[in-house]
């Protein structure tokens, strides 16, 4: 073997060996918060909307690793606690557009013509709408609440995975195994969930990895807003809205549950990363 067979050989264990540790240390950041939402009632110390007015403001010490709010609420078991609800945005925020979409696009995608058209102009007339603005709008028509943050994102955050699916299709549906299924009179719905779309959602996994991150921010937003969950229910989002009043003589208040948004955030952004290096998406 040459000299630069094995360095290139070297060079392309080096850069597996990368991908892996991506996915991994990502794929472990997840892991470490879903373990502390499933587990919160056993790791947390404190109960997350006990109040004490008597431990009001205390900086982190031995007693409260994280430090007290201004109702005296242990902040690390609100954050343990407040893990549970903002996996459940991550997670449900990105389901139903990714369900949504990947339909959509599937079926504009195969069909073309008039189906196709309808489809996009509904995807365009969305995307002519600043995306935060459009959501918030949805969500003061339907009240606070997590369940009207839930069908704002499935009504807005379809598009994207919609154009996804739709430009991979439109370039499967004329490679030879997708002419010789319409040849051997496969049915219209086996070609499109069979053959095609199971070669065309890469992409869209990949996507809703950092889609997720999007979707956290967004609910963390809506939350400091006062338009998703509501006090006193431990949410990050909440949490940092609550300090902002306090953030020069308790700063632990909203240092800690913002950090935890972007650590969990950052674990979704390189395990797609990641996934998208070893599907060869971003190739």
């Amino acid at each position: 073997m040459s000299a630069r067979a094995v360095s290139l050989s070297h060079a392309g264990w080096r850069t597996f060996l990368g991908k892996r540790t991506m996915l991994v240390a990502g794929a472990s950041i997840l892991l470490f918060f879903i373990l502390m939402a499933v587990f919160a009632p056993l790791i947390a110390p404190y109960d997350p909307i006990l109040q004490d007015g008597s431990a009001r403001l205390q900086a982190p010490s031995l007693p409260h690793p994280f430090g007290t709010d201004n109702f005296g609420r242990d902040i690390l078991s609100r954050i343990i606690w407040g893990a549970r609800i903002d996996l459940q945005i991550a997670f449900i925020g990105v389901v139903f557009p990714f369900v949504i979409g990947t339909i959509v696009g599937t079926v504009a995608g195969f069909f073309g013509g008039i189906v196709d058209a309808v489809f996009m102009r509904i995807v365009d007339i969305i995307l002519a709408f600043p995306f935060l603005v459009l959501m918030l709008s949805i969500i003061t028509i339907l009240g606070p609440g997590l369940s009207s943050f839930y069908i704002a994102m499935a009504l807005v955050g379809w598009v994207s995975y919609a154009r996804l699916i739709r430009a991979q299709i439109l370039v499967l549906k004329n490679n030879d195994y997708a002419v010789a299924a319409v040849s051997l009179g496969f049915g219209r719905m086996r070609i499109m969930f069979r053959h095609l779309l199971p070669n065309a959602i890469a992409g869209s996994i990949v996507f809703s990895m950092s889609d997720a991150v999007l979707v956290l921010l967004s609910g963390a937003a809506v939350s400091y807003l006062g338009l998703g969950v509501q006090p006193p229910v431990a949410e990050w989002g909440v949490m940092v809205a609550e300090g902002q009043s306090f953030i020069t003589t308790a700063w632990w208040i909203t240092l800690f549950p913002g950090l935890s948004i972007v650590c969990l955030a950052f674990g979704f952004s390189i395990l797609g990363d990641a996934l998208g290096e070893l599907l060869g998406v971003h190739e």
